[in-house]
This record gives C-alpha cells, sequence and structure tokens, in this order.
C-alpha cells in the first residue's frame, strides 16, 4: 500500500489564494483552474485558510449588486483548514472525504508549508489504478 500515499497523486501546483487578494480575483483563479476552491497561505507559504466556492457566491452577489468588489479573501475564509499530509494514506483521505465531506484538502509539510492539493476525483483515481494494477492477484 506504499504507493496509495497522497503525495503520489496530489496536485502540486494548485491556485495559491493571498490574504489580501480581491475575492473577485480569487474567483477569476479558482474559475481558470477549474478548482471548487483554493488553500489560502500567507507570504511565508502557511496555509492560513480555505475559500470555497460557497464562500464567494454571496460575495459575488453582493459585488454585482453593488458594483463594489471590497471583500478581502481573508474576509470570507474559513479557518482553521482540514488538510492533509503527502505521506498520508490515500484511504484514510478516502474517509475522512466521506465523512467530513469537503471535497478538496490541502497538502501541508511538517511545518504547515502548502506543497499541494488533493481532491475526490484524485483519489478515486489512485484507487481505481491500485485496483488494476493486479490487487488481490497471485
Amino acid at each position: 500500500m506504499e504507493s496509495l500515499r497522497v503525495k503520489n497523486y496530489m496536485n502540486r501546483h494548485p491556485v495559491k489564494l493571498l490574504l489580501e487578494m480581491p475575492v473577485a480575483e480569487a474567483v477569476e483563479q479558482l474559475l481558470l483552474a477549474k478548482q471548487t476552491g483554493g488553500p489560502v497561505v500567507n507570504k511565508q507559504l502557511e496555509l492560513v485558510g480555505f475559500l470555497s466556492e460557497q464562500d464567494c457566491l454571496g460575495q459575488m452577489i453582493t459585488s454585482s449588486y453593488y458594483r463594489e468588489q471590497v471583500c478581502r479573501v481573508e474576509d470570507i475564509m474559513k479557518a482553521p483548514v482540514l488538510s492533509v499530509k503527502g505521506n498520508d494514506s490515500i484511504l484514510e483521505v478516502a474517509q475522512m472525504m466521506i465523512r467530513e465531506r469537503p471535497k478538496l484538502y490541502p497538502v501541508v509539510d511538517e511545518s504547515g508549508n502548502l506543497i499541494g492539493t488533493i481532491n475526490r476525483s484524485e483519489v478515486l483515481h489512485a484507487i481505481d489504478v491500485h485496483l488494476h494494477s493486479g490487487y488481490g492477484a497471485t
């Protein structure tokens, strides 16, 4: 089961959102990357929050109505953040996704610095690859 580790299937180049970024700019980045949310980092790349599409919807409606973009990512992000580590088991992450329901987890190193993300599709892909690689064969 060594091959079923987060580090082998994670997205190593996710969108990284910054605390002071306007929400509209964060939404544009998420849409371009086709991500349902993104980790929020400080200048040292430490994970400090998470911003989801759900978090952005209400603010974008308000911005559209008033034709203003005054809200920043830090104003509506969620913190603290559920995260996983690169050496975590894919199967454990799958169980967390079922239990906790996030679609995407930031992946951090031992210092809490962001090193990637892993989403449900990547977890399903990892399990599928494992099942088709002769698992259970003698």
